[in-house]
């Protein structure tokens, strides 16, 4: 004998009347809340594959129950419900993807590593005594000198900038690094 139901007793019709509801005029509370019991774990696997993120694939998979629910008056074939959920699927990974791959791209840099306390006084310290010696430079040799390592131009941009041959910039350069390495470097 047939089990109760909480409605009354059942019957075969009734299983019957059941069945050819799901295929039928079947609600669409009822019909996505049964397709979301039978596939939900199946159409999260489908979208974590094809997303790489569970996480990002359960919303897609959410967003395509509720687009079904919202157009189930309109759907023609309720049989083939599944394939839509999973055509949805499909589509809104697709649409993730895009989504972060161009989120992606405009990512920020990410920010640098603060010195401590200690070690921004003693570069200073460091980078006061450089300029100190520096400054003591003849005027060309410090701006050689400036052009190169702290703009990083090359021979030929910082003759062009300065307006003279490529080997009074060697000659200034090698003059001014001997003079600072003297300045700085305590005899040994």
């Amino acid at each position: 004998m047939p089990a109760a139901s909480a409605d009354g007793p059942s019957s075969e019709a009734d299983d019957g009347a059941r069945k050819g509801a799901r295929t039928g005029a079947e609600s669409a509370d009822a019909a996505v809340e049964r397709l979301y019991a039978e596939h939900w774990t199946g159409l999260v696997r489908l979208g974590a594959l094809l997303v790489r993120d569970r996480v990002g694939a359960e919303e897609v998979v959410q967003d395509a129950f509720i687009a079904l629910h919202r157009r189930w008056g309109s759907v023609r074939e309720p049989d083939k419900a599944l394939a839509y959920l999973r055509r949805s699927v499909v589509n809104g990974c697709r649409s993730a993807q895009r989504k972060n791959a161009v989120a992606g791209r405009y990512l920020p840099e990410p920010a640098r590593a603060v010195d401590s306390a200690e070690d921004t006084v003693l570069a200073g310290a460091g980078n006061a005594a450089v300029l100190a010696a520096l400054g003591r430079l003849p005027r060309r040799q410090r701006e050689v000198l400036v052009l190169r390592h702290w703009l990083d131009l090359s021979e030929a941009d910082i003759a062009t900038t300065l307006r003279i041959s490529r080997g009074s910039v060697k000659t200034h350069s090698s003059r001014g690094l001997d003079a600072l390495r003297t300045t700085l470097e305590p005899d040994t």
